[in-house]
């Protein structure tokens, strides 16, 4: 047992997890570049690094899908109900 749970069971929630960061980070791609434009985005990217947590939160079931939803909730309410556009929020999630 792991933290009071089988490990069958652990793997299941592991698995479960990358699989739907996978899905929400292709849903958010998706959704950027079909509002963007991928020529655009491929033009405006920068070259900021991504952080250790982020790289680090691969480990922990759905952290990651969190951390997109985090980024969603983002785009959404500072950027988009503020008047700002789609480019402007890739600009600032991509650049220092």
């Amino acid at each position: 047992m792991i933290a009071g749970m089988n490990e069958q069971d652990l793997m299941a929630y592991i698995i479960f997890g990358v699989i739907l960061n996978f899905a929400f980070s292709i849903l958010f791609g998706m959704y950027l570049s079909k509002n963007i434009g991928m020529q655009e985005m491929i033009t405006s990217k920068g070259e900021k690094p991504q952080s250790l947590l982020i790289s680090m939160s691969l480990f922990v079931p759905f952290a990651k899908m969190l951390i997109t939803l985090y980024r969603v909730a983002i785009l959404q309410i500072y950027f988009l109900n503020k008047g700002h556009s789609h480019k402007e929020f890739w600009v600032y999630m991509t650049n220092k």
